[in-house]
């Protein structure tokens, strides 16, 4: 009898270890197949018990299990199972991410990068670009920004920034089709140019940020009628997209020349990117008229590329007494009659002439 009892446990065993295998097997087909379906995945590998290796982006992490995003579906693999994780490094899911949809690409020593970018429709490149256009907060009011480079180089516009210097950035992290608005502290002021509108700022890029960086439109050139759309925060409305078309592609207003457009710009769009139809920065939005509709303008990427090559002349000076120190009005007075002081002396209470006794 008991040999039979062990018998049937050991049977019982071996399925229970059989439908484990068949398991995991299904799972490593699956993954093999979205491997296979020329959808691009993130190179995050997850190497089970058995030396089993399953690639694709981690979506979620528990003590007791892993999350993992294989494409087209997400499985729930125990920690028990795992043996090892491999993460992906951050410069190469940027680069294998930017290579999907851009050609010669080409990063400067001062700060930015170009790149051959297609066309593509306002939806597809509001879901690329959006994660790089941040909001910028200060005590006095907010603005918008767009990264240009990993390390967390922003522009943004000058009067964004002026007479501030406790500064956050806004980050809005795409996590499972869902943003996420994450606030970052530690922000630096590197640079300003007030005469053309420009600062450049700089912030502490989180560890696990899969970082979007923008490409600036060079050496692409313009012309009135083209259709261009931006991306910002108008009175703090996060990820507010709006589109239009190039008015005037050199504006001249106060001795400086600026992109003008029909795309709607509101107090809160300052500093953020104009872009073309292809996802280049053409511009940085700042100014707008009040009660004229369709009537704003940006500064072209031509000044914000000569600004970022010159940088060092334009390097803030944290030690400068005009840079960054707000000072309180006085009160204003209640009694608008003159000071005592002031009043002739036969005026003043108990200066009178003493009456004769």
């Amino acid at each position: 009898m008991n040999d039979e009892i062990r018998s049937q446990a050991a049977a019982t065993s071996r399925s229970k270890t059989l439908g484990r295998s068949l398991a995991w097997w299904g799972v490593a087909l699956i993954a093999i197949a979205a491997l296979t379906s020329g959808r691009v995945l993130a190179g995050d590998v997850v190497i089970l018990a058995g030396g089993d290796r399953l690639e694709g982006k981690l979506f979620k992490e528990t003590s007791e299990a892993v999350f993992l995003d294989i494409g087209y579906d997400v499985i729930k693999i125990p920690r028990e199972q795992i043996q090892t994780i491999e993460k992906e490094k951050l410069e190469d899911a940027n680069a294998a991410k930017e290579s999907t949809y851009a050609r010669n690409v080409k990063q400067t020593d001062d700060l930015y990068r170009t790149g051959d970018l297609p066309p593509a429709s306002l939806e597809e490149l509001t879901d690329r670009l959006g994660e790089g256009v941040v909001m910028v907060k200060s005590p006095s009011g907010l603005g918008s920004g767009f990264v240009i480079h990993e390390d967390g180089y922003v522009i943004t516009n000058f009067h964004v920034v002026e007479n501030e210097t406790q500064l956050s950035v806004h980050i809005f992290r795409k996590t499972g089709g869902v943003f996420r608005n994450e606030k970052v502290e530690d922000v630096q002021i590197i640079a300003v140019n007030p005469f053309v509108d420009l600062a450049l700022i700089k912030f502490d890029v989180p560890k696990d940020l899969d970082i979007t960086v923008m490409h600036l439109a060079e050496n692409r050139p313009l012309t009135e009628g083209d259709p261009v759309f931006a991306i910002g925060n108008p009175l703090g409305l996060e990820r507010t997209v709006s589109r239009g078309i190039i008015s005037k592609k050199n504006r001249a207003e106060g001795g400086l020349t600026y992109v003008q457009t029909t795309t709607q710009i509101n107090p809160g769009n300052s500093g953020g990117p104009l872009f073309n139809e292809r996802g280049e920065v053409i511009g940085v939005t700042n100014m707008g008229y009040l009660f004229a509709e369709g009537l704003n303008f940006a500064i072209p990427i031509t000044y914000v590329i000569d600004f970022l090559k010159n940088r060092d002349a334009y390097a803030y000076d944290q030690d400068n007494p005009n840079s960054g120190y707000q000072y309180l009005e006085a009160p204003p007075r209640q009694d608008d009659s003159p000071p005592l002081f002031l009043l002739p002396k036969a005026s003043q209470p108990g200066k009178g002439n003493a009456a004769s006794g």
